[in-house]
């Protein structure tokens, strides 16, 4: 079974995992942040995981609600660790759910030296786009002002319409070995 790495279980992350859970995938997620009460409003995580790191709260609630099976590597993505985490055991798929450009960086490095495919997945701080792009076409933003789309809940909407794309990207993946990224404003989604 191909072995899914996703960085980054916040947003975008956490609705992903879900929408994943029938894929013939083994899931791995790494993340070092706890959930905190703010994220229950738009992230995949129950007000019960609240205080725990995001990847075992994910794997106990995927475990729960789905008989869902993925592991959780609580880690930060650093330089002296992206390797052992990405490219390290047999990886077939890294998934970058990010959203800082030096971790991104990180994770674009590894995964270019290492050839191995990458789709991003990324959100506009105030909800206005979203994109899942294979890393041959992302080029990392700096990032821009304004508040963080996973603060209040108020575009949960859209986040999981962007994490459901980013789901068929990987689905179109694992399925014919195609590349397909997408281009999502909350009107509409493009293929490229």
């Amino acid at each position: 079974m191909p072995r899914c790495t996703i960085v980054g279980v916040g947003a975008l992350g956490s609705h992903l995992v879900h929408l994943l859970r029938n894929e013939p995938l083994e899931l791995v997620v790494v993340d070092d942040d706890r959930v905190g009460a703010k994220n229950v409003l738009s992230q995949f995580h129950p007000k019960s995981t609240v205080g725990k790191n995001k990847t075992v709260a994910l794997a106990q609630t995927m475990q729960f609600l789905y008989g869902a099976k993925l592991r959780g590597i609580p880690h930060r993505v650093e330089g002296d660790n992206c390797f052992a985490l990405l490219a390290e055991g047999m990886v077939d798929l890294v998934i970058d759910t990010l959203d800082n450009a030096p971790s991104r960086r990180l994770v674009q490095t590894v995964v270019r030296a290492h050839k191995i495919p990458c789709l991003h997945g990324a959100l506009a701080a105030d909800g206005a786009y979203g994109r899942s792009c294979w890393d041959e076409q992302f080029v990392i933003d700096e990032g821009a002002a304004g508040a963080p789309t996973c603060e209040d809940g108020r575009h949960l909407p859209f986040v999981a319409l962007v994490a459901a794309y980013l789901a068929r990207s990987v689905q179109e993946f694992v399925a014919t070995g195609r590349k397909v990224g997408f281009e999502v404003s909350p009107f509409g989604a493009v293929a490229t």
